[in-house]
């Protein structure tokens, strides 16, 4: 991964982490695992519904930022201490959940997926395009860099983790074998404890309640609230 371009940053501990560290201690821990632009974000305000302790996902991001390139996952399984539920960024990047695994026995895994890749293509470039993009245009390699978002670079590197190119950043091709090999590297990782993944598509009618049912709780809800709709 030496094309990623990292930079460090502190993370600061405050008095909710250390509720939130109580609340979580000793509770099994849930990991959604599916790429950005699956339903996360709406399997994240499913759980904070639910009144689940879920971690910080901007402290995610900044020690995905710093140390997932690296190869190093202690940061993270530290951060992951702070918390019941972990959703996005590093926790939807490839290998993450493997170590997580290890570190973590006993957890759960939600592994979200799209319609078609192909529908999960035209969603994460959709939404960059207008979140990122300029005059309604797929954002090209400057763009991404100059992006604003966590700090400068951050958005290219998690383009960039697909494995496309400087010149064609979103390449179609590519973006959707990176999608397909994830989501298959996950179900062969779990192959033989199913009861340790969930594999759910947050549009079908059925998916709330699989949910519900895999985390053991209760609700009056049918559906997952939609986050983030593109």
């Amino acid at each position: 991964m030496s094309f990623i371009r990292a930079v460090g940053s502190g993370i600061i501990s405050n008095l909710g982490d250390v509720r939130n560290r109580q609340q979580a201690k000793n509770k099994q821990k849930f990991f959604c695992i599916g790429r950005n632009k699956t339903g996360t974000t709406s399997l994240e305000k499913a759980f904070r519904d639910l009144r689940f302790v879920v971690g910080d996902q901007r402290r995610g991001e900044l020690l995905a930022d710093k140390y997932y390139f690296k190869g190093d996952f202690d940061p993270i399984i530290r951060f992951c201490k702070t918390a019941q539920v972990f959703q996005d960024v590093p926790f939807s990047y490839p290998e993450t959940y493997k170590y997580l695994d290890a570190a973590f026995p006993g957890s759960k895994f939600i592994l979200t997926i799209r319609d078609s890749p192909e529908v999960w293509y035209q969603s994460l470039t959709k939404f960059h395009t207008k979140r990122f993009g300029k005059n309604g245009k797929l954002p090209i390699g400057d763009d991404l860099l100059a992006a604003p978002y966590v700090r400068r670079g951050f958005v290219y590197n998690t383009v960039r983790l697909h494995g496309t190119p400087d010149d064609d950043p979103y390449n179609k091709e590519i973006m959707i074998d990176h999608y397909i090999k994830h989501n298959q590297a996950v179900a062969d990782y779990f192959i033989d404890r199913p009861d340790s993944l969930l594999v759910i598509n947050v549009s079908k009618s059925d998916a709330y309640k699989k949910f519900i049912d895999f985390i053991g709780a209760e609700s009056e809800s049918r559906d997952f609230p939609w986050e983030n709709k593109t």
